[in-house]
Order: C-alpha cells, then sequence, then structure tokens
C-alpha cells in the first residue's frame, strides 16, 4: 500500500480538519459607502469632546475663580470714647485732729472706725502746768486791780489837796512851790494808775492765753463723722513747739473723693462736669459713677511722664467705700447707645470736612461709594448719624477676594454685630 501523500494534498486535508475545528463566526460587514464616510464621523466626535471639556474647564475655572466681597451688615449698638486712669478713694470731708499744747497724751476716748459728733470728747493732754499758769494769771491780775483801787485813793486825795493851794494861791496864801508840788503829785498818780492798767490788760491777755491753752488740753470733736486713723498713743508727750503733732483723723465717709492721675496727652479732652465712672478691686462688676469737679493745675512728674490729678465725687451710702483703695477710672468723652455703628476701619475721612467720611456699600450686587457723618467713636467702633442704616452692607476691604467665605469683617468681627 502506498502510503504517501502529495504534498498539496496534505495541505488540503490540514485546513480541513482545521476549518472543522474553528468555530464560526458571524462577520458583520457595513456597506462600503458607510465605510467611506466612517473617518469622517469619528474626526466630528473628536472635535465635539474636546470642544465639550474644554467650555467644562473654561466655565468650571471661572466659577472656582469668580471673587466674593467681604462686608460688614449695619446693626444697632452701643458706642463709648473714654480716657483711662487710675485713681484712689479719700473722704471729700475730713480734718486732722491734733493739739496746740505740748506736754502728755493723758487719754483718748476714741478707736479706730468709731462714730463720733461734733463736739465729743476725743483725748486729753496733761492739764496740770495750763492750771497753774492760769492760777498765776489770776493772782497777779488781782494784784494789780488792788493797787489800782489804792491809787485812785490817794488820787482823790490829791486832787483836794491841789485845788486848795490853787485857791490859796489865788488869795497868795500859800507859795507857788507848794502849788506846783501838789499839781505833780496829782499828775504822778494819775500815770501811775495808768501804768497799772496797762499791768492789767497785759494780765488779763496772758490769762485768756493761759485760759485758751488750759482749754485745748481738751480735745472735742469738730465735726460729725468716722474716726479712720488714731495717729498718736496714750502716754505719749507731744511737742506742739517744733510742729502741729496730729492726734488722730475724723472723716464723713457718706462722700467721697476719687483723685485720679491723667497724662498730659490726654488732659485736654477733660472737661469740668463731664462724666466719670470707676470699680474698684473688691467690686469689679459694680460701677459707681460721678462728674468731674476740678483738674488742679500743678502735675506731678513721675518717671519722666507729666500727670495732672482730676478729681471727681460719689455717694457711698452703704460707706463700703473707704479711703486708699485703688479705683480703675474712666471719663466719658462721648456716648451713644442704641444707634447704627460701623467699623472705623472701613471709613475714609473727606478732607478739610470733620467728622464726614466715605464708605464702600453694595447696591444690588455692585460696591458704591457713599458719603456719611459719624458721632461718638473709640477708634475702633464709631456711630453713624447719616449715611447708613441698619440693615445695610459695607465692603469691608477695597478689592475683591477670590474665594473669600463669610463675610467676616477685619480685626475679627462678624458679618453682623461687632464684637466690641
Amino acid at each position: 500500500m502506498n502510503l504517501s501523500i502529495p504534498w498539496g494534498g496534505y495541505q488540503e486535508q490540514s485546513r480541513s480538519r482545521y476549518e472543522r475545528r474553528k468555530p464560526r463566526r458571524h462577520a458583520c460587514k457595513l456597506p462600503k459607502d458607510m465605510m467611506k464616510k466612517f473617518p469622517v464621523i469619528l474626526a466630528l466626535v473628536a472635535v465635539v469632546a474636546a470642544a465639550a471639556g474644554g467650555g467644562w474647564w473654561y466655565w468650571s475655572g471661572r466659577a472656582a475663580a469668580q471673587p466674593q466681597v467681604r462686608t460688614y451688615t449695619v446693626v444697632n449698638g452701643s458706642v463709648e470714647d473714654t480716657v483711662p486712669a487710675v485713681g484712689t478713694l479719700q473722704p471729700l470731708n475730713y480734718v486732722d485732729v491734733g493739739t496746740q499744747v505740748s506736754g502728755q497724751l493723758k487719754k483718748i476716748a476714741v478707736n479706730f472706725g468709731d462714730k463720733v459728733k461734733q463736739g465729743q470728747l476725743l483725748a486729753q493732754i496733761d492739764p496740770t502746768v495750763y492750771e497753774a499758769r492760769v492760777g498765776a494769771d489770776e493772782a497777779q491780775l488781782q494784784s494789780l486791780r488792788a493797787q489800782i483801787a489804792e491809787r485812785k485813793a490817794t488820787q482823790v486825795l490829791s486832787a483836794s489837796q491841789f485845788e486848795r493851794q490853787k485857791g490859796l494861791l489865788k488869795e497868795r496864801a500859800t507859795s507857788r512851790e507848794a502849788y506846783d508840788t501838789a499839781e505833780a503829785a496829782t499828775k504822778t498818780i494819775a500815770a501811775q494808775i495808768a501804768a497799772l492798767e496797762a499791768q492789767t490788760k497785759q494780765v488779763e491777755s496772758t490769762l485768756k492765753a493761759d485760759q485758751a491753752n488750759l482749754g485745748y488740753t481738751t480735745i472735742y470733736a469738730p465735726m460729725d463723722g468716722t474716726v479712720v486713723d488714731v495717729i498718736a498713743r496714750q502716754g505719749q508727750t507731744l511737742n506742739a513747739n517744733q510742729s502741729a503733732p496730729l492726734v488722730l483723723r475724723i472723716a464723713d465717709l457718706a462722700t467721697m473723693t476719687v483723685k485720679t492721675q491723667v497724662s498730659e496727652a490726654d488732659v485736654s479732652k477733660l472737661k469740668i462736669g463731664m462724666q466719670a465712672y470707676f470699680t474698684t478691686l473688691g467690686q469689679p462688676d459694680r460701677r459707681r459713677t460721678g462728674a468731674l469737679r476740678q483738674i488742679l493745675p500743678t502735675p506731678e512728674v513721675v518717671n519722666n511722664v507729666v500727670l495732672y490729678s482730676a478729681l471727681f465725687d460719689v455717694d457711698n451710702p452703704d460707706l463700703d467705700l473707704l479711703p486708699q483703695m485703688s479705683a480703675q477710672v474712666f471719663f466719658v468723652v462721648s456716648h451713644a447707645e442704641n444707634v447704627p455703628i460701623a467699623p472705623m476701619s472701613v471709613m475714609r475721612p473727606m478732607p478739610g470736612r470733620g467728622g464726614r467720611y466715605t464708605v464702600r456699600v453694595m447696591e444690588n450686587g455692585t460696591p458704591v461709594d457713599r458719603p456719611i457723618e459719624i458721632g461718638a467713636n473709640n477708634r475702633v467702633t464709631a456711630e453713624i448719624r447719616t449715611g447708613l442704616k441698619v440693615g445695610d452692607e459695607i465692603v469691608l476691604d477695597g478689592a475683591r477676594t477670590p474665594g473669600a467665605g463669610g463675610n467676616r469683617p477685619p480685626g475679627g468681627l462678624g458679618g453682623g454685630a461687632p464684637r466690641l
């Protein structure tokens, strides 16, 4: 048997077996005219997709870069401009009770915090020396008055003798010498009486002084008030010849004076009668008010800083304000309540027009300039008198800020009321 197969026949057989194993596919053949237009359609689709992508990128980029305007909404609020100062409290009416005479302080009849009435006994100085002086003056005065009485009796006799000599001289019954002697005796007695009377007045004056000094040994209250300080001590010897020694201080605590020190840069802002208020360390939440009463013209220089004293008074019905307390004081330069307010940082002054400014306000979505007039201000916030009303939107910065979020004014203030 001839098993040889020609090469061509072998190829045919192999192809037949392969085609039998291979799964048949149903090919979809496009029309020839459409096959010719397919590249054009594909190009058009690519152009449309590129245009859509570019448009999306352009408009999304514009939306992302669209600027937002930061604004502040005008609201009602309060504004207060003050001059701060530090002060101390002291009674409006007080007196330092001293002694006008020297001696040992024998007794002190009051103590710290005691309430006293005018004329009440406060202290007693040993009166022994002054009582002795008064007694000596009275004795001397009594002696002088007795001498005057004696001289006056002698004067009567001398005057009678002189008249007799005058009559005898007219009748030439006496000598001229006897007449002159009688006249001289009369004048001498008159002079002696005048000298004694002068000495009497002098002693009377000395007696009055010694009696006064004796009275000064007993010290009485010169006014109603409270004993706020006892300076001397019982048994202490006081010397009034060198200085006026102080025994104690009495003060009327019903009205206190606040003495403050204001720098020379701020003192020009103070006006007599302007309102002032203060708080104390012990009661920081309690505000007490008064009116500026006086500015002392003589300054005090502390560490090369010129300070002027400004005084105002305050009622103290509870007597809880005490001397030498510290006070944080504020003098009110200007004040306004329940008025439209806005931050000063957004205002541009108008040259030559005090109190007039311009601000940028949103109108129909567009910033426009608007003139305004302000009132009270503290250099941070100002009262709006004219030009703005509650609810107006003020542009906070001159330029638009891309992507800015919210309406937050500078300095941490919100889009509504500022945090003052």
